[in-house]
This record gives structure tokens, sequence and C-alpha cells, in this order.
């Protein structure tokens, strides 16, 4: 099987659509037959990153490539940066505003999780140009 390949926008300051990408992505990978766990990693880790995009980067888009053996997600956006991402790596840190919080979000643990559910995780951050999200996820 070639990769294939999905590409979807992740609309900024609406949370009512953060998770489309994760939930598109979980469907399209059961019915190509991916194992449950892997599938519950994929999803996770998007959901965690396209709230953070919601949250803190006015949106942004995903590209989803699913290999036999893996799938490879980049999340980009056009946000302000991670000022440190040391701290931000850190669980229960948060800028998230008060607003945010009332809503249930903005706990400090969307990039601890994405990390806890990828394999492996790489973050590119420019202060005042945008962050971009490199996840592989192994499926078994």
């Amino acid at each position: 099987m070639s990769a294939i390949h999905l590409h979807f926008d992740v609309p900024g300051d609406d949370f009512t659509r953060a998770g489309e990408a994760s939930g598109s992505t979980k469907k399209r990978l059961k019915a190509l037959g991916y194992d449950s766990d892997a599938i519950r990693r994929v999803a996770i880790a998007m959901y965690e990153a396209e709230i953070n995009m919601v949250i803190h980067a006015n949106g942004g888009y995903c590209d989803v490539d699913v290999y036999p053996d893996r799938v490879e997600i980049l999340l980009a956006d056009d946000g302000p940066g991670i000022e440190d991402i040391d701290k931000a790596m850190q669980e229960g840190y948060s800028t998230a505003p008060d607003n945010v919080r009332s809503l249930g979000f903005g706990a400090g643990m969307g990039l601890p999780n994405i990390k806890k559910y990828s394999d492996e995780m790489r973050i590119d951050t420019k202060l005042g140009i945008g962050t971009k999200l490199y996840l592989t996820i192994k499926v078994h």
C-alpha cells in the first residue's frame, strides 16, 4: 500500500469544530483496518494538537500521511509561537486565558499528552511566526 495523504484545515476560535481532523482520521484508520490502540493514540495526539491550535494560534492546518507501519502528522499554524518549549512540556503549565479555562480547556496537558501518545515528536517554533509540530505514531 502506498501512503494515503489527508489534509485538514483547523479553524481558529471554534471549539465546536476542534477535533474534526482527528475524528475524520480516526474513521479513516478504522476503515483501513488499523489496530485500535494505534487509532486511539493518533486520535488523542491529533485532538490535543488541534485544541492547542484553536486556543493559542487561531487555527492552522493538519497533514496526515498514513503508511502501513506508521502515521506521520504535521500540524502547522501562524500563531505567536511557543516562548518556552521546556515549560510548555511540563504537565499543568498553561498560557490559556481564563475564558478558555472556563470552557474546560487549557489544563496544561496538551503537549505532554501529545508526547505520551506519539512515538516521535518534534516542535519547530518561531516567535511571531508560528509553530510546526511533527508526529510519528507507529502502528503494529
